[in-house]
């Protein structure tokens, strides 16, 4: 198959080696992507379907680092130590900011599996995202962007989602400043910062996390999770409102044509 680019070329090459010096460990886990939240894997068949598309979008623009941290948090989770892949456009980095490896350590992760790739526009980022959802030693690819993607249609959300399944790769799209559109993904999330619990001595406490669940193929959508992050055990863990159902406030509305788009 012909690169869409020489980096990329290189880059799948990287990833091979990687994938090869890692093992059994380095390859695809099938099945599931748990959280480690009891009540949320068990509630859509035990966590996000491997080799699948998920999109998570931010329910306003202030939630876009959450929902950033949710999917890096959730990516980290895969097994073995296959690279993850990020793709972002140059813009998106200048308008959400650069991702600090020292920070992806601090919360558990580990920072040297993570392979980021920034691209000049959204054309070059899509043509990116292709080869990179191919490249089979990959464990996760996170494509970011932000606001509309108009090239991101059906026919072009359907060959990532072939290439996914065919890798064994999860596709986790990251959506900021955007509405919900008609998507083949698996699932559709919305995410929303949520209040930590803070520690003893007033430190701050654990990133936590309110999701919304706006679409999933295998069943009915509509469902809130609160879901803090566990440091120490490198999953989501159960929280004080744990399953509840939650209100969501004025201004954390989940974009009005969310639940409708397909």
């Amino acid at each position: 198959m012909r690169e869409s680019s020489q980096p990329l070329a290189g880059l799948r090459q990287r990833i091979a080696r990687l994938a090869a010096s890692g093992g059994p460990s380095s390859r695809p886990a099938k099945g599931w992507l748990a959280t480690g939240h009891g009540a949320f894997d068990a509630a859509i068949g035990g966590g996000l379907a491997v080799g699948r598309t998920h999109e998570f979008f931010a329910a306003d623009a202030l939630d876009g680092a959450s929902a950033a941290a949710f999917a890096a948090l959730l990516a980290l989770r895969t097994p073995g130590e296959a690279p993850l892949l990020w793709l972002r456009t140059v813009d998106a980095g200048r308008r959400t900011g650069h991702i600090y490896a020292p920070g992806i350590a601090e919360l558990g992760g580990d920072p040297d599996r993570l392979l980021l790739v920034e691209t000049a526009d959204p054309k070059m980022l899509l043509a990116c995202a292709n080869d990179a959802i191919r490249c089979a030693g990959s464990a996760a690819v996170i494509v970011e962007s932000w606001g509309k993607f108009p090239l991101l249609d059906l026919t072009a959300g359907r060959r990532l989602t072939l290439g996914a399944r065919d890798a064994g790769t999860t596709l986790l799209m990251l959506r900021l400043n955007a509405a919900p559109t008609p998507s083949v993904a698996e699932t559709r999330w919305s995410i929303v910062a949520a209040p930590s619990r803070e520690l003893e001595a007033d430190a701050p406490g654990a990133p936590a996390f309110d999701l919304e669940l706006l679409r999933w193929r295998g069943g009915p959508a509509g469902a809130h999770w609160r879901l803090d992050w566990n440091h120490d055990e490198k999953c989501f863990g159960e929280a004080a409102l744990s399953g509840a159902v939650l209100p969501l406030a004025p201004r954390r509305a989940v974009h009005p044509h969310g639940a409708k788009a397909a």
